[in-house]
């Protein structure tokens, strides 16, 4: 019988604690009020103290009715929300609105979702060299540090290029990256390169997508079997031994307690899993599988986001 882990807490290059891992509020679509209240219900009920959400996700209000009805006490829940694209250009009234969408009295992480930024009348994802740039929205949010209403601010889908040039026009390291994170995108050079600078790192789908492989491959069912887990807590224990906060989401009583119970793996089946992208076909966003269009997503090509895929979401050949 494999050993049972306690969460870790992950430090922060500001000073402050991150639990390792958390629950994503993200429900497939903006909104989900009730469904979204229930599984941060269900998951402070079973002791997960990281809550991620996002203005985008368009329920910053059913996270805080949760936190504030649960009991639980606030300074032991880590909150993050992120800066919507069409925010950008006037972060100061984008992060006062989540805050008051949440209502609480300061949020502990606010990321900036996208590097890209929108028009905020016409929604079109601004290119690149377009005002205003993302250099020029992280040193807007470094302001928000004065506020004393977070304490925390970072980043989310910065690539290792994007990174890069926000170092070589700003100071402050960004305390997170957030980043698209499970076997069949493990990331591990841009995972090395934030460790290296400071950077802690969150997971998005750390358990894939609907239809994704892990469920039915032999490999995963094995590894299950020998340590007397579901699928679902390998691909969790795989991240916490990487030194990632995964964000798992349910609003399954019985499975939101699965994924607050962490496992430690073995160092073979920690190879085996790290080496399952290399399979043919395998080394591909799942996240994103729907959205691709034109080699990019969401206005930027994979050349501009500096992801390291073709025009179908797959990694490319090494």
């Amino acid at each position: 019988m494999a050993s049972k882990l306690e969460i870790p807490m992950i430090n922060l290059s500001d000073g402050y604690l991150m639990p390792g891992i958390g629950i994503g509020c993200w429900m497939g679509e903006p909104g989900g009020h009730e469904e979204v209240k229930r599984t941060v219900q269900l998951a402070l009920k079973h002791e997960y103290r990281h809550i991620d959400t996002a203005a985008y996700y368009g329920n910053e209000g059913a996270v805080g009715e949760a936190i504030r009805e649960s009991g639980v006490h606030r300074p032991s829940i880590f909150v993050t929300t992120k800066l919507p694209g069409s925010g950008h250009g006037n972060v100061m009234e984008a992060f006062n609105k989540s805050l008051t969408a949440l209502g609480l009295d300061y949020i502990d992480l606010y990321l900036m979702h996208w590097p890209m930024a929108n028009d905020p009348q016409t929604g079109r994802a601004l290119k690149p060299e377009e005002n205003p740039t993302f250099v020029e929205t992280w040193k807007t949010m470094e302001g928000l540090l004065e506020t004393g209403k977070v304490k925390s601010i970072g980043v989310s889908n910065f690539s290792i290029k994007n990174l890069e040039i926000l170092f070589s026009k700003t100071n402050l390291i960004p305390s997170v990256n957030q980043i698209e994170i499970h076997p069949c995108l493990p990331n591990f050079e841009l995972v090395e390169y934030c460790k290296q600078k400071g950077i802690a790192v969150t997971g998005y789908t750390p358990m894939g997508r609907p239809g994704a492989p892990f469920y039915t491959d032999p490999l995963f069912l094995s590894i299950a079997q020998e340590h007397n887990i579901t699928v679902g807590q390998v691909l969790l224990a795989w991240q916490v031994q990487r030194g990632i906060a995964p964000l798992p989401k349910s609003s399954n009583e019985e499975r939101s307690k699965q994924n607050i119970t962490l496992t430690k793996l073995s160092d073979r089946a920690m190879s085996q899993i790290n080496e399952f992208h290399k399979q043919p076909g395998m080394h591909r966003t799942l996240c994103f599988a729907n959205s691709v269009k034109n080699g990019g997503v969401f206005g930027w090509t994979f050349e501009e986001l500096g992801w390291d895929l073709d025009e179908r979401g797959y990694g490319l050949p090494k």
